[in-house]
């Protein structure tokens, strides 16, 4: 190679790439999203293990945490879009077995199967919540105003438009 080439190249390595808008960004916000939740598993994990609780994982950890104290059937669960079928099935037979999540017959509908957390599970939640709450305050800036609040307002509006694709609405 002369040494005009190796200039040239030189030059045009050197050169910042024209760069898109937002998609780089955006491939990364959603590659981020992902690693978080993985990595929020992995916190659960850790919590499980330090309170020596083996019986469960950190899926059917979040999945206790997203039905709380309230009581839901499967098939509203799995609208909101948090679990897969017979993940989900698989998840809740194994809560139920160690006594962690109740499950019963609907009064309404004798097909329908409503779940709600047992004291156990409640426990459980409560030692969560009080692990997220220390982990708002390490991270902090929680204020209308603040990072964490942005973020969510952030990932809401992603939630709404990528439901929206989904049904054929954007």
């Amino acid at each position: 190679m002369d040494t005009l080439q190796l200039e040239s190249s030189t030059a045009t390595a050197s050169r910042p790439a024209a760069k898109s808008p937002m998609p780089d960004e955006f491939r990364e916000l959603t590659q981020l999203i992902e690693r978080l939740h993985r990595r929020f598993l992995d916190v659960l994990r850790t919590e499980l293990d330090r309170l020596d609780i083996h019986d469960i994982n950190p899926v059917q950890c979040l999945l206790l945490s997203n039905i709380g104290r309230e009581e839901i059937n499967v098939r509203n669960l799995m609208d909101r879009g948090y679990y897969q079928g017979s993940n989900a099935s698989y998840n809740i037979k194994k809560l139920v077995e160690v006594g962690y999540l109740e499950q019963k017959r609907s009064p309404r509908d004798r097909r329908s199967t409503l779940l709600k957390v047992s004291d156990r599970g409640l426990k459980l939640i409560e030692r969560v919540r009080d692990l997220e709450a220390r982990q708002a305050k390490a991270i902090g800036n929680l204020t209308q105003d603040g990072s964490i609040v942005g973020a969510l307002k952030l990932m809401r509006r992603i939630e709404r438009y990528w439901d929206d694709y989904i049904e054929g609405r954007a």
